[in-house]
């Protein structure tokens, strides 16, 4: 088992020094100038060349990227001269636009991303799961046919409709809830659930029909295996048998998706905060694309990454306690 996580670990290391690679070289193809952004609309060119030198913009690709990924791991002095900062561990650089650390732009955004991940997940679990399991057990009755047309259908709606709906039903014409704002669980627990609310169920509307076909399946092929027919044989209750002998071993497929939705999911949920205006690591993302931050950009493709990687490193962790094939791959 030590062998297989450290295996598993080398991986994840060589595949977030890729990201980081790919990521720095796209930015530098591109026609924008950090120097530029990082000295302002007013400064002259030879100003921007004295920034770019201070900032070591100058130095060859190679240098600047093992620079950056030091950094990132031991911090270190960003610039030299005037514009001469220190940038503590993990130094992932200064926003371009608002001069402030990039960690600490993503630390105070990630709580209202993990809200609406956790949130969201919660929710189209309960769904999804709901629904594949009771239209297993109804299987080919009309309440398995409508469940899975229903959720299939309430899917494939946009996004951005989904969520339009909801704002004007829920908020403009009954007035049961007020416009999603991010609120701190610990200001305002009751505040922080009731303006995530239409956030958690646009977000898990997305994944519930999926969640729900697939344990569907699971749990018709778990149900025909000879060990539940056994079981029946004994003469358990058929609550047991589908509680304990059925549903348990059809929900590992659920559960190593789950940890990859999550993963991704946590990275930030950009189309959902943008909609509802949710001040999240998705909103932050977007914003420092429209406007080219480089260093937020990066800093947040890096987080991102980090939170998949990691997620499918728990999968696997799973998936070798429970069957030890697992670890030998």
């Amino acid at each position: 088992m030590i062998g297989f996580l450290l295996r598993r670990l080398l991986a994840i290391a060589a595949t977030l020094l890729v990201i980081c690679a790919l990521t720095f070289a796209v930015f530098y193809l591109l026609p924008s100038d950090p120097a530029a952004q990082f000295c302002g609309k007013d400064c002259s060119v030879e100003r921007i060349e004295l920034v770019r030198r201070q900032l070591g913009l100058d130095d060859p690709l190679a240098v600047q990227f093992t620079r950056y990924v030091v950094g990132v791991f031991a911090g270190r002095t960003l610039g030299t001269g005037p514009y001469a900062v220190d940038c503590g561990f993990p130094c992932f650089g200064y926003s371009f636009q608002s001069a402030q650390p990039v960690w600490d732009l993503m630390m105070d955004r990630l709580p209202t991303s993990a809200s609406l991940a956790l949130g969201a997940a919660v929710l189209w679990l309960l769904l999804g799961v709901s629904a594949g399991v009771l239209s297993a057990l109804r299987r080919n009755t009309w309440i398995d046919r409508l469940l899975m047309v229903g959720t299939i259908g309430i899917a494939a709606l946009p996004v951005y409709f989904t969520a339009m709906i909801l704002l004007y039903l829920v908020v403009t014409v009954a007035g049961l809830l007020p416009y999603p704002r991010y609120i701190a669980f610990g200001e305002d627990p009751a505040g922080w659930f009731g303006n995530l609310i239409l956030p958690w169920i646009t977000l898990a509307l997305m994944f519930a029909a999926l969640y729900a076909r697939m344990t569907r399946n699971s749990v018709i092929e778990t149900m025909a295996e000879p060990y539940v027919r056994t079981a029946r044989a004994k003469g358990l209750p058929e609550r047991r048998v589908v509680g304990r002998h059925g549903l348990r071993p059809a929900l590992t497929p659920v559960a190593t998706m789950l940890g990859m939705d999550l993963g991704g999911l946590l990275a930030g949920a950009l189309i959902t905060e943008s909609l509802f205006s949710l001040p999240g690591i998705g909103k932050l993302f977007a914003d420092s694309l429209n406007k080219a931050d480089q260093p937020v950009i990066m800093g947040i493709t890096l987080l991102a990454s980090f939170f998949i990687v990691t997620s499918n490193l728990v999968v696997d962790v799973v998936y070798a306690w429970i069957d030890p094939r697992a670890r030998l791959s």
